[in-house]
């Protein structure tokens, strides 16, 4: 059966019902529309309320002060306040907004600006509390007598002696009052809902300036989860969403160019694996077709072994790079002196450096350094960095190693002459597999899987270099006092 690609499958945008932009209305619009209703209520029954006590207190001024009147100018003679007080209703001048009654000691009316029968008795209440209590009263509501909704007022008219001898009474129907409430109310609503209706704009605007990005977010997300890696947004706000897009495409080209590294990094791997294969293969085939030559066989004997230790290390190297990346890495952590495994490391390559004419310098502190680690693993930190240093500085003269202590920390200083590295590559030396422009075997981990393990040490790794002239790299260790 013929093999199938394997697609990875996006799964489908799926239609939100309402999202971001149904909570917004939900949460936000909603309360502010009706926090605006309830403003918008308040505001209508406080000016209910003004109007009517604004009629009610004109009212009252004016029954009060048309009383004082009358008592001011009237006669001791009932007949002069009897004359008085119906010239007074026949000369009120507002007779068409206010109805204007005089009234008798017994709370009749005597005259009426409208012709109200004489001897009409009121059926509001504030005129019998008014002869009562001997102080103007107001009454707010429904009229029986002339059915319908009034304010009324009275206001007595009192002798000197305080014996009461009429009073004054106005009475306003509140449909006029009611018609201009109702305009106000119109006004309110119209007003409520022109700020609705902004507050709806202002919103629309705001919410679309959100989730318009979003989508272009989540739609380059989509894109990068199908495999198109390195694609991108236009940022085009300076905020908070702007910067979110920035951290989208960064990560966008961060994809992009650690999957141009992984591959790059399978391809070179395969490549280095083939080449010690293909070695050990051939030569394989070669013993076996020259079994009566020792000279022959003991070459290729040679070789094969030192192909397969290459293998070995490679893998080693994989396998450690795994461990560091998935956090299974582990140290048997011990106290010792550092120089000892520098040394041993130093031994181990010093026949390969002589081998590429390359003189070995080697400088160690008397005292004793000691640091709390894993010789293993700090060993094989220092075998890269030798191995490097035999590969890249073949060209050169020499390798220097040093060990010393500069206060609390231990420090170790590998030096090649050789070909350097080039500036544009220096800052990208310690990344995983970085291999670069030098030409050489090796995967691009190496130097990546050094750094971790010194990183676990609480050490850092700094590497300096310049092309043509030899690459220095100094790893410090945090030592430990006697």
């Amino acid at each position: 059966m013929a093999d199938k690609k394997l697609k990875r499958k996006v799964p489908p945008e799926k239609k939100k019902s309402g999202g971001i932009r149904k909570r917004w209305i939900t949460n936000n619009i909603i309360i502010v529309m009706a926090i605006v209703a309830v403003i918008l209520i308040v505001i209508g029954v406080v000016m209910h309320n003004s109007y009517y006590e604004s009629v009610k207190n004109n009212l009252e001024i004016r029954a009060n002060t048309q009383a004082r009147y009358i008592n001011t100018y009237r006669t001791s003679s009932y007949s002069d306040f009897y004359e008085y007080s119906r010239q007074a209703v026949q000369t009120f001048s507002d007779s068409d907004k206010l109805e204007m009654q005089i009234l008798d000691e017994y709370g009749r009316v005597m005259f009426s600006s409208t012709g109200i029968t004489a001897g009409y008795l009121p059926t509001t209440g504030e005129v019998e509390e008014a002869f009562k209590s001997g102080k103007t009263k107001t009454y707010t509501g429904y009229d029986t007598g002339i059915d319908d909704d009034v304010v009324a007022t009275t206001a007595l008219i009192v002798y000197s002696d305080d014996s009461i001898i009429g009073g004054v009474r106005y009475v306003s129907s509140t449909r006029v009052l009611k018609s201009q409430l109702s305009q106000l109310y119109i006004v309110l609503a119209a007003a409520g809902l022109g700020i609705m209706l902004l507050i709806m704009l202002i919103n629309t605007v705001f919410i679309r300036s959100i989730v318009n990005p979003i989508l272009d977010i989540n739609r380059l997300a989509r894109k990068i989860a199908g495999g198109q890696l390195g694609a991108r947004l236009d940022a085009e706000y300076n905020d908070e969403i702007g910067e979110l897009c920035e951290t989208i495409n960064e990560m966008s080209r961060e994809l992009a160019a650690s999957n141009k590294m992984k591959n790059e990094f399978i391809s070179s791997v395969s490549h280095e694996l083939r080449t010690p294969l293909t070695a050990i293969s051939g030569w394989s085939d070669t013993i076996s077709a020259s079994l009566d030559d020792p000279e022959t066989a003991k070459l290729g004997l040679g070789i094969i072994k030192n192909e397969t230790a290459r293998l070995s290390q490679m893998v080693e190297e994989l396998l450690d790079f795994s461990r560091l990346e998935s956090g299974r890495m582990k140290l048997q952590m011990e106290l010792f002196d550092i120089r000892g495994e520098v040394y041993d490391a130093v031994f181990t390559y010093t026949e390969l450096l002589r081998k590429q004419s390359l003189s070995v310098h080697y400088d160690e502190a008397e005292e004793p350094i000691r640091v709390h680690g894993d010789k293993n693993r700090l060993k094989q930190v220092f075998l890269n960095i030798l191995d490097n240093a035999a590969k890249y500085g073949a060209d050169g003269e020499s390798v220097d190693i040093s060990v010393s202590k500069k206060g609390e920390w231990c420090i170790v200083v590998i030096t090649d002459h050789g070909q350097g590295i080039p500036a544009e590559e220096l800052p990208h030396v310690k990344e995983k597999f970085f291999k670069g422009s030098a030409r050489g075997r090796g995967a691009g981990i190496g130097l990546a899987v050094c750094n971790e393990i010194l990183a676990l040490h609480g050490g850092e790794m700094d590497i300096t270099s310049e092309s043509g002239k030899g690459t220095s790299v100094t790893v410090r260790l945090p030592s430990v006092k006697e």
